[in-house]
């Protein structure tokens, strides 16, 4: 049977033929659909979102260990999180097999850093796979369980945004159930206290040379003789990249298991070329060991260490020109940043948190980052998941030093990120008796990523009804006693309850609670919110008086008719929040959803 797939289609459906039993993961841009993709296997696979990255790791390492084949997905930031208990995990090695994807995005699309996870295979000393279709996606998936439990090893698959979203014919084959490995208590093997940790460490550098002689010997690690003028080493999709420019007027070698690397193959092809090129995404982790190894090559001091290896990069870098192609005005394209949605419910919040002066807002990782940018130019700070509290506390301190501080500092994050590292944050503003103020953005879903569940959902990635995780009294048993949870459709409310946290000289919580716009809204949604929303907003252009104050809140439903000097709504987009009503002098916008409220 064959199939047109994505990478991450195709990586399920490897997970699903080599007989996955459990598989966890945190949702991450360009990793997410690998789990959800897997959750549609639900008769074979368990599949379960997990609060955060470590968590995940962590429950597929107890399915290892169990004796089921296991595998977690997550991008590459996530493997940060994760990096703990994958560094102890290579010292114990596995039962069943076990797979950690790891989502590179070279280009930083949907990111906050560009990092090569390659260096992780290395650093941990475990093996590591490099797909470059989505065929070799699903079918070195099925090797790389084969390899984790030869070799005794976890197994680093790394995969970048392009193979994970570019799609190619796969052919799929059934299913091969591998029944579950019995346990047996084995505290020497798993129990990593230093008396045990010392040994394993013994066997993880003899782990290392079986591995290297397997690199050297498997048929994923090969070359192919063209014109012997040009040789090009390659992993990953940066072989399709090098196929393309070189066609055959170059010979290759492609690998796919590249650590440890097949040093004698290696050797063995640059033998009999002319000229080596290195070809990889980002770092030079091929180039530099073939350096070390008296191999003399060209790589980075050609090629970009940053952003996509395309194949007009590599023409660019390697012949000094790209193909040609259309030429047009580019001073007549219209920048298109992304924004905030009609009907967002951070923008309430953050058009208000806006106006506020001597005020640091630290950012987390969300579609409400977006509060950065015009017309709210409401965040100071974006370092890391869950980062925005802690952060937000660190510099409050700082700020509390001087005499005549007038600095308060708003740390903000979503539900989701809360559960994912958010509480630990805020446990650190309590417990040291900080005095920030911690927003929690609670729109019922993990947005960004495309609105996966999560612990305050009520439901599990495989769709059944679970224990709903409290925000408010989760906060409580933090030890925060100043706590507000309010409707940031509500611009009144908002500036109300922020003058009120302002005042404050204690850890305080606010809790803004509205589902995200595009969310299909559960049934608890709807009675809860009276959700789906049922009217639009309409302009009376006898009153309107064209000042634009509704244009601040940063709607994209709102435009300005330059002809008549009146500002207009598409009620294609407006879906009647009521927050740009809520801002016009004149009353000249009418919505009757928040009237008693707003009133």
């Amino acid at each position: 049977m064959k199939k047109l797939m994505t990478g991450n289609e195709a990586i399920a459906r490897g997970a699903y033929e080599s007989g996955v039993k459990y598989a966890s993961a945190y949702p991450g841009t360009p990793s997410t659909e690998i789990l959800e993709n897997i959750a549609t296997y639900k008769n074979d696979i368990v599949a379960e979102w997990a609060p955060n990255e470590k968590v995940a790791l962590e429950a597929v390492i107890g399915g290892s260990i169990a004796g089921a084949r296991t595998i977690a997905s997550m991008k590459h930031v996530g493997i940060n999180v994760a990096a703990d208990p994958l560094f102890t995990f290579a010292y114990t090695g596995v039962n069943g097999g076990m797979v950690l994807v790891s989502a590179d995005e070279p280009g930083m699309h949907s990111s906050q850093n560009e990092q090569d996870n390659r260096n992780y295979a290395k650093f941990a000393k475990i093996a590591l796979f490099e797909p470059a279709t989505s065929q070799e996606a699903k079918d070195m998936l099925k090797e790389a369980f084969e390899v984790s439990e030869k070799y005794d090893t976890p197994v680093l698959y790394r995969v970048t945004t392009r193979l994970c979203h570019s799609k190619g014919i796969v052919e799929c084959t059934d299913r091969v159930e591998v029944g579950i490995k019995d346990y047996a208590k084995n505290p020497q093997k798993n129990l990593t206290v230093p008396a045990h940790a010392r040994v394993l460490r013994y066997s993880v550098e003899d782990r290392l040379n079986k591995l290297e002689e397997y690199s050297n010997n498997t048929p994923l690690n090969y070359y192919e003789i063209n014109d012997t003028k040009i040789g090009i080493i390659s992993s990953g999709m940066c072989h399709m990249y090098a196929k393309e420019v070189f066609g055959d007027n170059a010979s290759y070698m492609k690998l796919g298991f590249t650590n440890p690397l097949p040093m004698d193959k290696i050797k063995e092809f640059a033998s009999k070329v002319d000229k080596i090129y290195v070809i990889e995404e980002n770092d030079p982790f091929i180039e530099d060991q073939m350096k070390m190894a008296g191999i003399e090559c060209s790589g980075k001091d050609i090629l970009p260490i940053t952003g996509e290896m395309t194949p007009d990069t590599i023409r660019k870098s390697i012949f000094g020109k790209a193909n040609d192609t259309v030429q047009y005005n580019k001073e007549l394209v219209v920048p298109r940043p992304p924004g905030l949605c009609a009907g967002c419910p951070h923008r309430g919040f953050f058009y208000e948190l806006g106006k506020r002066k001597n005020v640091m807002v630290t950012g987390d990782i969300g579609c409400y980052t977006l509060g950065f940018a015009p017309p709210y130019n409401a965040m100071d700070t974006v370092v890391c998941m869950g980062a925005s509290l802690s952060t937000g506390h660190g510099a409050q301190k700082v700020f509390n030093m001087k005499d005549d501080n007038k600095m308060r500092v708003v740390g903000v994050l979503g539900d989701s990120t809360f559960f994912h590292t958010g509480v630990n944050s805020l446990l650190d503003v309590v417990y040291n008796k900080g005095n920030s103020i911690s927003v929690i953005l609670d729109n019922r879903i993990t947005g960004m990523t495309g609105h996966q569940q999560n612990p305050g959902t009520g439901y599990t990635l495989q769709g059944e009804v679970t224990n709903e995780v409290d925000i408010e009294a989760l906060v409580k048993a933090c030890g925060v006693k100043q706590i507000r949870c309010i409707d940031p459709n509500n611009l009144k409310e908002v500036k109300e309850t922020l003058d009120w946290a302002f005042e404050l000289e204690e850890p305080s919580v606010i809790i803004t609670r509205w589902p995200c716009v595009l969310k299909k809204f559960s049934k608890q949604d709807i009675e809860e919110f009276n959700s789906p929303f049922t009217s639009k907003c309409e302009v009376d252009h006898d009153s309107c008086i064209g000042c634009k104050a509704c244009m601040k809140t940063g709607c994209p439903a709102i435009s300005f008719d330059k002809d008549i000097k009146k500002v207009n709504i598409d009620k294609n987009q407006c879906v009647g929040c009521n927050v740009c009503s809520q801002t016009c002098p004149k009353d000249a916008i009418s919505n009757n959803r928040l009237a008693k409220e707003v009133n």
